[in-house]
């Protein structure tokens, strides 16, 4: 036993001698493992959480808790349906032709769950379904654009009804695209008419095509049904009733209600107070606060929200409990200080900006480029010498820097972009030279033209009839090479009788396209009235966050029936009809700002849309009659947009106008008038008559889009180019004719920066003769058939928007 005592004891003492030893070793093996790219992994840990192997109480646990969350979310979704006075789940029907019997589509589903047929279906109508311990409100929709669109705003429940012996038509498509853009909840398909189908083989043949047709539109339905069939129609109803809707975005986040009812008070005024709608608030909660928009009768706001309970049935017992009906209403909000006024734009009193033009019209006396006016014999030499200034110096501030002063040289920044090493400065250099961005092309593909200008050679002015000679015969072979390209649209020609100074006395050159600061003080003179008084926000996406937060808090609860008492209702209402549905705005929303839509033209409309063009949009509840500018959509550093004179079909772009803003990603559908001549229909209801030959007016969907983020500093420039023909071509130097036509405008314009279409960049050098006729200098040899050209800017203001129910003939 002793040896392997005194073994084991060995074998210990070796353990603790060598240990430091090992250590050291294992420490070099890490340095060596680690230089080749190994790294050391300690055991039993792991390194990112989904490598974590989760216990199976922990997944049980996991999926319990996720199994209670969705169900919470489920009642809250339903508990507004829930009860016998519960809200009625809203069912819109939708037919997508003219023999669609609406009221046996309703006949077939209440048949079906064995509801009396008791009810008229010319408007709504509500229909308890006491097997499910549901009520349904039906919406039916006539075959007409804009009723399908309000039906179906409004709906939890949107039913399809297609024809079963006939296509659907394009007004049909219509109907479908629109409804689908402008948001929509869950979707039921339904066919009438599939029993007068014969062969009867021939039926489920005929189901299969609709349920193709439909895919396209919505490509998660997988069933049509038929309402032939009892069992089918007792499937939908079952759908109806158990369902949990999934909503619209954009209107559950307001409050919003469909109107059951309009008391107008005995009032002989132009202005009516104490209108009453009622109906049962949906969304979020309803404040007397917030203003409210009521689709055809414009904004309003509230008086006092009162409670409107459902008269209950009486009986022998209730009648000692009855409550006395003289009995004054249930006040359950008012409005409070905070509540929002109607005006549209800031008091006149308030000045939004202090800018003024920092050059009188008189003191000009050559084009601006960027913010500075160029140029004038006497301050050529000053302007080509930049003042040192510190680094982040503004232009106003250099303004008290004398041209003696001097500071640290690694401090100093020239105004013109340009170190005191003379390197210029960091800058965008994507894009064209006519965007007023000019890279650098010292290897630019392009021919080498001959020498035509001897420097021996002097410059002889021709005869004013010579020149408008070969001015007219130059326009007219330009125009037959170029009938067919669009490459430049922005281009324009002058009359020589035009002094180019007056013609774009409202353009400016830009140094830079996409990073030039715009000088916005030169605008004021052009800017719309109000501009400077509409609503401004400094930070969009906060301010939308924080005031559809808002909109959680507080409130007539949803699910409530109430009366709505609305101020300063003009008279004139009474004769048009009743109204569908209100909807609460958010904070802000009647008040004007610059709108800004991603507008996306549909590819199947055959012309383009044209900037300023009349157009009506629906933008969430509100219709209204625009006419909209079109810019490029993107970024730049400093926010300033190409103008498009057009919107062609397939391409997207930004729409903006002047009108109320709108909190959200709200969608929007685009609308044009469309003459139609076709007799078979002149008796469409979505059609509005016209006197010229017969004709009516029909409404096109031309496009779609969504609301972006408002902002009044978004410059949109439109573009204009002068563009002149190489006269005379000796290495770099050119002799530059036809761009104009005078010395005065050649002088005025000398600052701007000239290009070609094949790339080069040049400068005006001086001007030759009293025809329009100047030398050039350019950064390579330039091919005869080459262009030339400068580009010029000015800024255009989007126009204020109209609602459609203050315009005659669309209300």
């Amino acid at each position: 036993m002793a040896p392997i005592t005194q073994q084991h004891h060995h074998r210990s003492t070796l353990k603790q001698t060598n240990k430091p030893f090992k250590s050291r070793h294992a420490s070099k093996g890490a340095i060596k493992d680690r230089s080749k790219g190994k790294v050391e992994i300690e055991r039993g840990v792991r390194r990112t959480p989904h490598q974590q192997v989760m216990s199976k109480l922990d997944r049980r646990n996991q999926a319990r808790q996720k199994q209670l969350l969705k169900r919470k979310e489920k009642v809250e979704a339903t508990s507004i349906f829930s009860g016998q006075n519960g809200a009625p789940r809203h069912t819109a029907i939708v037919p997508l032709a003219d023999t669609i019997d609406i009221p046996a589509v309703v006949r077939s589903l209440n048949e079906s769950v064995d509801v009396p047929d008791e009810v008229s279906v010319d408007g709504p109508c509500r229909v308890r379904i006491d097997r499910f311990r549901q009520s349904l409100l039906y919406l039916p929709a006539k075959y007409e654009l804009m009723s399908a669109l309000d039906v179906c705003r409004l709906a939890d429940f949107v039913i399809i009804v297609l024809p079963a012996e006939e296509e659907v038509e394009e007004e049909g498509e219509i109907i479908l695209r629109s409804i689908e853009g402008q948001g929509i909840s869950n979707v039921l398909v339904v066919t009438q008419g599939l029993d007068k189908v014969n062969p009867p083989k021939k039926r489920p043949q005929v189901v299969a095509s609709l349920k193709s047709y439909i895919n396209h539109f919505f490509p998660t339905i997988e069933k049509v049904l038929s309402l032939d069939s009892r069992q089918e129609c007792a499937n939908a109803v079952r759908s109806l009733c158990t369902a949990t809707p999934k909503g619209i975005h954009w209107r559950d986040d307001r409050s919003w209600m469909l109107i059951e009812n309009v008391k107008w008070p005995e009032v002989n005024a132009s202005a009516v107070d104490d209108v009453v709608v009622t109906g049962i608030v949906r969304g979020k909660g309803l404040k007397a606060d917030r203003l409210v928009h009521i689709p055809g009768w414009g904004d309003f706001q509230v008086k006092s929200i009162t409670a409107a309970p459902l008269p209950k049935a009486r009986g022998k017992k209730d009648d000692a409990m009855n409550i006395d009906e003289s009995e004054a209403p249930q006040v359950l909000d008012k409005p409070t200080d905070d509540c929002d006024d109607m005006d549209v734009v800031a008091p006149e009193d308030i000045e939004m900006d202090d800018d003024v033009p920092s050059v009188p019209e008189t003191e000009r006396k050559g084009v601006l480029l960027d913010d500075h006016h160029y140029f004038s014999e006497e301050e050529e030499e000053v302007a080509a010498r930049p003042k040192r200034v510190p680094r982040g110096t503004s232009s106003y501030q250099a303004a008290w820097y004398l041209d003696d002063d001097s500071d640290s040289a690694s401090d100093m920044v020239s105004l013109d972009g340009q170190d005191e090493d003379g390197d210029e400065m960091a800058m965008d250099t994507e894009g064209r030279p006519e965007d007023g961005v000019f890279p650098e092309h010292n290897d630019a593909m392009t021919e080498a033209g001959p020498s035509e200008y001897p420097q021996s050679e002097m410059f002889v002015d021709r005869s004013l009839d010579e020149e408008m000679q070969q001015l007219e015969e130059y326009r007219a072979s330009r125009r037959k090479e170029e009938k067919d390209d669009l490459e430049f649209p922005d281009e324009i020609e002058l009359h020589p009788n035009v002094l180019a100074r007056e013609r774009l006395a409202k353009y400016r050159g830009l140094k830079n396209f996409k990073t030039s600061r715009w000088e916005t003080s030169e605008d004021r003179p052009y800017e719309p009235e109000d501009w400077r008084r509409l609503l401004q926000f400094a930070d969009y996406k906060a301010s939308k966050n924080k005031h559809i937060r808002e909109a959680l808090v507080g409130g007539v609860a949803p699910g409530t029936r109430v009366d709505v008492h609305l101020r300063a209702v003009p008279a004139s209402l009474r004769d048009r009809p009743s109204p569908l549905a209100l909807f609460s705005l958010l904070r802000h929303e009647h008040k004007h700002t610059v709108v800004n839509i991603n507008v996306t033209m549909s590819s199947s409309v055959e012309s383009p849309l044209k900037s300023k063009e009349e157009v009506i949009m629906q933008c969430g509840p509100r219709r209204l009659l625009v006419n909209p500018i079109y810019s490029a959509a993107g970024n730049t550093p400093n926010n300033v947009h190409k103008f498009d004179r057009f919107l062609h079909p397939g391409r997207s772009a930004i729409a903006s106008y002047i009108g109320p803003v709108i909190w959200g990603a709200v969608p929007v559908l685009v609308f044009k008038k469309q003459q139609v001549k076709d007799p078979e229909v002149l008796d469409s209801a979505d059609a509005a008559p016209n006197n010229n030959n017969g004709t009516i007016n029909r409404l096109q969907l031309v496009a779609t889009g969504t609301v972006v983020a408002s902002d009044q500093s978004r410059v949109v420039a439109k573009r204009v180019i002068l563009t002149g023909h190489p006269y005379k071509i000796h290495k770099k130097v050119v002799t530059v004719r036809y761009m104009f036509f005078n010395a005065e405008d050649v002088n005025w314009f000398k600052a701007l920066q000239l290009w070609t279409k094949r790339g080069r960049s040049g400068y005006i050098k001086e001007s030759l003769g009293t025809h329009g006729y100047f030398k050039a200098t350019f950064d390579g040899k330039i091919n005869p058939q080459d262009a030339i050209g400068i580009s010029l800017y000015k800024r255009v203001f989007p126009r204020k928007a109209r609602p459609v129910e203050e315009v005659e003939g669309y209300a």
